[in-house]
């Protein structure tokens, strides 16, 4: 019997590969994906992928063609094949409830949002930055599927550590800074964020990655109470469970 071969899509990626190195298949800017079987069916409905907080990242693997590093994906770039995944999962109609009322989206509608081409080295993943108060300078990166898994093991051992703590800002901007006036040794950077890092200029750095990071634009117009207006969209428990 042939090997029966699935209906697949290039979908083009919002950094448009200039994040990723030269070497890299991501550097195309494109990535294949086939659509949704019983098998990925299977893997959302994994109570162990769900309990460790993984099973949007096994989806997203599975449905992936094209042979490539999944850790390497910037969190942007990973939310378009999140976006894609739903779509030639159950369609490009997303319904859900806002403000009491029935909203349905047509994802295939979202754009990519607008990014400065020219404040990247092409194939490299950093960033120069001066802080506008104290003019330290700083670099930076756009964090990738690796870094969040990082971040959530990081958080997790706080956690049991003082079931109090909530340090997720300052965890994540010790991944994000690269360098401090030119010091790359991450005790350098971690001891900078907890001790010299002013919360305004924090909000700042914040603001300006915002601007920079290549995304896929999840704003979404609802009609509410007669009102047009723009929210985040919601992904919840019905994005890829629709029938939940």
């Amino acid at each position: 019997m042939s090997e029966f071969k699935f209906p697949t899509e290039v979908i083009d990626l919002p950094s448009k590969g200039l994040l990723y190195p030269k070497d890299s298949p991501l550097a195309s800017g494109k990535l294949q994906m086939k659509y949704m079987t019983a098998k990925e069916e299977d893997i959302l409905t994994n109570q162990n992928y769900i309990q460790k907080g993984i099973v949007i990242d096994k989806l997203l693997q599975s449905l992936i063609v094209d042979n490539i590093d999944y850790n390497q994906l910037v969190t942007g770039d990973q939310n378009a094949v999140m976006i894609a995944a739903r779509i030639l999962g159950y369609g490009k109609d997303y319904e859900f409830t806002y403000g009491g009322e029935k909203q349905v989206v047509d994802l295939t509608m979202l754009e990519d949002k607008p990014f400065d081409e020219s404040l990247i080295t092409p194939h490299v993943n950093e960033f120069k930055y001066t802080l506008p108060f104290s003019k330290t300078e700083i670099t930076f990166k756009i964090l990738t599927v690796g870094d969040e898994d990082k971040i959530r093991q990081e958080l997790a051992g706080l956690k049991k550590i003082n079931k109090d703590a909530s340090p997720e800002l300052s965890t994540r901007l010790k991944y994000i800074i690269t360098s401090v006036g030119g010091v790359r040794e991450p005790g350098a950077i971690r001891s900078f964020v907890d001790n010299q890092l002013l919360a305004r200029e924090s909000k700042a750095l914040r603001e300006y990655i915002r601007q920079v990071q290549p995304d896929i634009d999840l704003t979404v117009k609802v009609n509410y109470s007669g009102v047009e207006e723009d929210i985040a969209l919601p992904i919840n428990i019905s994005f890829f469970w629709p029938d939940a």
